[in-house]
């Protein structure tokens, strides 16, 4: 049965900063998750939404457009718009864009059905653009993945969010026990890892873990190395700043930028080194040109792709997702 349009309100703030044709957009999509609105329900007129709420007909034809053109609303000559789906809007907060992100952000959306739409915002590791993301966000997602990060500010931010509505991804921190969460191991796991590849770090005199300061991975992983190191009888150093990065032959490098990989592999140009015979190179995180790159570039790496299947099957199936992803050690001819 289709229901009377006059029973569906919109909210339109006439102060905000968000486009009204925006706010229709975000207002029926909302509707629609929250089942408020549902398949073969009957739209206001555009002629109604223009008179209700002081709104000029090319800002309602422009909502209606883009709903249409999203396959979330139709329309039928003399009986005006209706909901063609039930569709779902989902956001997605990542730290930064990068290659192995890419891999995360297309397994999520080719794991989820048609009715799912995916909105992308990118935090920086900055907590007020954080804070801005999710209060702006709060009501209008049907789930919500965040990628989150150390400060001492997300768990409130992320409170307004009903728990079972979020998942946590990536990093395992500033979470607690009730959150649902997909995450990665950057300490124990990466110690396993580096185990795997012990027989070949005995071909160098010493190992580098170069740890650029600009850099927001988890310090954890330097803890792990450390250990790694003084369990197996490796000299080791731990280098912070970046200027001071100068390959050494007989020396085996390990880093969690990829700007670093970009330097080494220039130095080894200029020095006429061999990656994997004269130095050595472990990379963190997988992308998919690293087993392109000078024959192949060895990773330690989670698997983004299962990351974002996982997160796909949270945000499709209503059910508690506490789960770590595993992280393998993929060895070519850099080390």
């Amino acid at each position: 049965m289709l229901k009377e349009e006059e029973k569906f309100e919109f909210i339109i703030n006439h102060e905000s900063d968000i486009p009204k044709y925006q706010q229709l957009v975000d207002g029926i999509t909302n509707a629609i998750a929250e089942n408020i609105l549902q398949k073969g329900d009957l739209l206001p007129s555009v002629n109604v939404i223009c008179k209700t709420y002081q709104l000029s007909r090319d800002t309602v034809f422009k909502a209606y457009s883009i709903l249409k053109d999203q396959k979330v609303i139709d329309s039928v000559p003399n009986k005006g718009y209706y909901v063609a789906g039930e569709t779902r809007k989902v956001l997605l907060v990542l730290d930064t864009f990068k290659a192995y992100k890419e891999v995360l952000y297309h397994s999520v959306v080719n794991n989820l059905p048609d009715n799912v739409i995916i909105d992308v915002q990118f935090h920086h590791y900055n907590i007020d653009v954080f804070k801005t993301i999710i209060n702006n966000g709060i009501g209008k997602y049907y789930k919500y993945v965040v990628m989150n990060f150390d400060h001492k500010d997300i768990p409130p931010a992320l409170s307004a969010i009903s728990k079972d509505k979020l998942l946590l991804i990536d990093w395992n921190i500033r979470a607690d026990k009730a959150n649902n969460y997909v995450f990665q191991d950057f300490g124990k796991a990466f110690y396993e890892s580096l185990k795997e590849a012990a027989d070949l770090f005995k071909k160098y005199k010493k190992i580098q873990f170069v740890y650029p300061d600009f850099t927001n991975h988890p310090w954890e992983t330097v803890e792990y190395f450390k250990k790694f190191c003084a369990d197996f009888g490796f000299e080791y150093e731990v280098i912070t700043d970046p200027k001071k990065f100068n390959i050494e032959k007989g020396i085996a490098y390990i880093s969690v930028s990829d700007r670093i990989l970009g330097h080494f592999l220039e130095q080894c140009k200029e020095k006429d080194y061999e990656p994997g015979k004269d130095v050595g190179f472990l990379s963190y995180n997988e992308t998919p040109m690293k087993k392109f790159i000078y024959k192949g570039i060895s990773v330690v790496s989670t698997d983004f792709k299962e990351l974002g299947t996982k997160a796909a099957a949270f945000i499709t199936h209503d059910e508690e997702t506490q789960c770590y992803v595993p992280t393998k050690l993929i060895i070519r001819e850099s080390l």
